[in-house]
């Protein structure tokens, strides 16, 4: 079984960030691939230990990915 998740993936320094907000459970590494692999990682070892009732907690049922403009100073 699979599930599609979010992943949002930001330059740190002078590595990476990966986050899933659906979970709030972020991973990194030196280059995009390897966040991305770690992220998926610690995504795999969440559901493979957390207990039911905590999925069912931080599993957001929606997110909304936009933009927003702003004015700056």
């Amino acid at each position: 079984m699979t599930r599609q998740l979010t992943a949002i993936i930001t330059r740190e320094g002078n590595g990476y960030v990966a986050l899933c907000p659906d979970l709030d459970i972020a991973g990194q590494g030196d280059t995009v691939p390897e966040a991305r692999g770690n992220l998926v990682e610690a995504l795999e070892l969440f559901f493979e230990t957390a207990p039911e009732e905590e999925i069912k907690q931080r599993v957001a049922s929606e997110i909304y990915l936009t933009q927003v403009e702003v004015n700056l100073a």
